[in-house]
């Protein structure tokens, strides 16, 4: 998800369609890289304000159940609720408050990050729900654009670290804006099934990885 650099002013801030909440724009963000993979965070993209106002408004609109049949089935294992919009304006909108100026030099193959895929996504897990392994695949958007980074914003969390798997890594409960969450890491897998990340939700936090 993604808007102009610049004065902080309220008046600034550009309002996507479909009445989402507005987005200021963010300066001086900056990029974590978890070691040499294609993997970054970047703490704070979203206010804990503009986090619990597409909260609200994701949940004016209703989810719908994803479920799948398994792997089994050749389907990774799903059970969460989704909401799912094309949104040009809101794509442009998160790209531009400042993922645009972090991402101004990444190269993939000689091209630069030009902006987000207006299909976008709001997911929401319940208390033993989850969505499991899979590989996220690039996506052609035509006019010879294509996708090659998913990007995740957090919503919801509290403080939480990108840390390596470890034997007794335990998570701690951190308030969230109504109760304490446990839970909810996204996991990265490396060669032979290894764990090299997991990353604890974290308010506002945004996550970029590579398609694969």
């Amino acid at each position: 998800m993604k808007r102009k650099m610049g004065d902080s002013k309220e008046t600034d801030s550009k309002k996507p369609s479909s009445n989402w909440p507005p987005i200021k724009p963010k300066k001086n963000l900056q990029i974590t890289r978890f070691r040499d993979f294609d993997l970054f965070t970047v703490q704070n993209f979203f206010s804990s304000a503009e986090s619990k106002a597409f909260v609200k408004a994701a949940e004016a609109i209703g989810f719908a159940h994803q479920g799948s049949l398994g792997p089994t089935k050749g389907e990774a294992y799903r059970d969460n609720d989704r909401i799912s919009v094309n949104d040009p304006v809101l794509a442009d909108t998160i790209w531009d408050s400042g993922l645009s100026k972090l991402f101004s030099d990444l190269r993939i193959r000689g091209k630069v990050a030009i902006g987000l895929n207006p299909n976008i996504r709001f997911y929401r897990y319940k208390v033993g729900q989850r969505f499991g392994r899979h590989i996220d695949e690039s996506v052609d958007l035509g006019d010879g654009k294509r996708t090659h980074y998913t990007l995740l914003v957090y919503l919801s969390g509290g403080p939480g670290d990108l840390k390596p798997k470890s034997k007794n890594n335990s998570s701690n409960p951190t308030d969230s804006s109504v109760d304490p969450l446990v839970g909810g890491e996204t996991v990265f897998y490396g060669s032979r099934n290894s764990i090299v990340a997991e990353v604890s939700p974290t308010e506002g936090m945004a996550l970029l990885h590579i398609h694969g």
